[in-house]
């Protein structure tokens, strides 16, 4: 095996969380770590784990887990648990790597920093965005001094997963597992104001620039995308803010889910050139120091070892990350995802959410380096957030045969490939089927249209169990949920399937 690191030390490495934690083990062989344990609640990841990993002890109790003599910790829980648990495991005597976001109130950051810096252990974030190819290789060019000063920026993840409020993002046998029971939600997706997920796309333009956020303002916006848990207050959509930059430079960013993905596509401008990867990850930029200059697309590449990145989840982005903590434990030379850039970032998503909920009050972000700065949050625990219970979608006294079902019709209904986008995938296509350019995409919604026919009466009877379930339950959160999905749902051609499938048959006669 190639070697990365000019060490035969070797770091053993425990797993809390073992949904998303998994997808780190094939990584962690090129990097001197060792998965030696895992830990998670759920006994089908478990099973999961053992089957991937079948040397490694696994359990379900943490304390037993942290207990066990390993050096580092990667969390990978609940987003809400992931100060309490990084803290835990830094007080165990481990290394930590959390995934995002590192906190979710002022006062919970404060308590993370001071942790850190009491164990004399590294923390880093799990914030893998700003390690894509075109993101490094911008890095690179900043470095360089290429763009000079940072002028504005605009970076967004845009990710439409609503089926993740109602299931794992792990499978059984090829199947989403379900949240159980099934009128109990996704613990802290169902209802999380996107803003606090805000690492994915303010991460990438502060490890290419190098600044830090110092003020933030935003807007509410209280429109939903149909299938998104109707906890108002709580559950957004999407989430765009302003932020000023520490050099005096403006960026917008913008998550959440909605009708266009786009998995942090960015643009940048400097006083000396600009950048533009909102198409696809590709990569163009403007040279000549103005803006008239050549547009010209480019080609990124890899640092040296960027070959061991080819394969990692991410578009190699897991690698990276687990390349620069095991960096810093075997070499000590630091990386860039410390729990100082943590605070910045998750700051900035908590401290947006609160200007929202003020109208678009601008916000000063603090500096947890600074313990006086610290020391104004120590007590914020960041009240004016409404929180959602997850087993309160529905009354406690409601027919548990009934809504039982919720979370299954919500997946099957709006997973990626679920009934509404095949639907609209074939009406919208037949609209504008004449003016496609590409023929790979003709071919795909003539492909789908044929499949629908076959699923129609399956999705009408999905959109039945959904209605039953919102006229039983009309002032409930999982009533008006269904009720709005529905609503905005194509009913007439879900609900009358023999007029669709003649309209879908006399269409591609046409084609003939």
């Amino acid at each position: 095996m190639d070697k990365i690191f000019d060490t035969d030390k070797r770091i053993r490495l425990g797993i809390w969380g073992l949904g998303r934690g998994q997808s780190f083990i094939n990584s962690a062989k090129w990097l001197n770590l060792d998965v030696v344990a895992g830990c998670d609640i759920n006994a089908e990841m478990r099973k999961g784990f053992h089957k991937n990993v079948p040397d490694a002890f696994v359990t379900a109790d943490e304390d037993e887990f942290l207990a066990l003599d390993f050096d580092a910790v990667l969390v990978a829980t609940y987003l809400p648990d992931h100060t309490e648990h990084a803290i835990k495991a830094l007080r165990a005597g481990k290394h930590v790597m959390c995934e995002v976001t590192a906190f979710m109130t002022p006062a919970d950051g404060v308590r993370l920093v001071e942790a850190v810096e009491a164990s004399g252990k590294i923390y880093h974030l799990l914030e893998n965005c700003p390690f894509s190819k075109a993101n490094m290789y911008l890095k690179k060019l900043w470095d360089e001094g290429f763009f000079g000063d940072f002028i504005y920026g605009e970076y967004e993840y845009v990710h439409c997963v609503r089926h993740l409020s109602y299931a794992y993002n792990f499978r059984v046998d090829g199947k989403h597992l379900l949240i159980e029971p099934g009128w109990v939600v996704h613990n802290w997706r169902a209802a999380l104001n996107i803003h606090y997920y805000n690492t994915h796309s303010l991460g990438p333009l502060m490890h290419i620039t190098g600044l830090r956020p110092v003020a933030v303002e935003a807007f509410p916006n209280a429109v939903l995308m149909p299938g998104t848990l109707a906890a108002e207050g709580c559950k957004t959509s999407n989430a765009a803010s302003l932020i000023r930059m520490s050099n005096g430079g403006v960026m917008r960013n913008l998550m959440g889910g909605m009708t266009m993905d786009n998995h942090a596509g960015g643009r940048l401008w400097g006083t000396r050139a600009g950048a533009d990867k909102m198409d696809d990850n590709r990569l163009r930029i403007c040279i000549g120091a103005d803006g008239s200059g050549l547009k010209t697309w480019v080609d990124p590449e890899w640092p040296a070892i960027g070959r061991f990145a080819e394969t990692a989840g991410h578009g190699g982005a897991d690698f990276w990350e687990l390349y620069y903590f095991a960096r810093e434990i075997l070499t000590g030379e630091k990386g860039s995802w410390d729990v100082y850039a943590a605070s910045d970032v998750t700051l900035a998503g908590i401290l947006a959410a609160r200007s929202a909920r003020q109208g678009g009050a601008p916000q000063t972000i603090p500096d947890f380096r600074d313990k006086h700065q610290r020391d104004a949050y120590r007590d914020d625990h960041d009240e004016g957030a409404r929180r959602f219970d997850p087993g309160a979608v529905f009354p406690a006294d409601a027919d548990k045969s009934l809504v039982g079902e919720f979370n299954a019709v919500m997946v099957e209904l709006y997973r990626n490939d679920g009934a509404i986008m095949h639907v609209y995938t074939v009406l919208q296509g037949m609209r504008l089927y004449d003016r496609i350019l590409e023929g790979f995409d003709r071919l795909h919604i003539v492909t789908e249209a044929i499949r629908l026919k076959k699923r129609l009466p399956e999705i009408k009877n999905l959109c039945e169990k959904a209605r039953r379930m919102a006229d039983a339950y009309p002032d409930s959160v999982g009533g008006r949920t269904l009720a709005y999905g529905l609503d905005q749902a194509p009913l007439d051609a879900i609900m009358e399937p023999d007029k669709t499938i003649a309209r879908i048959d006399a269409w591609l006669d046409k084609l003939k």
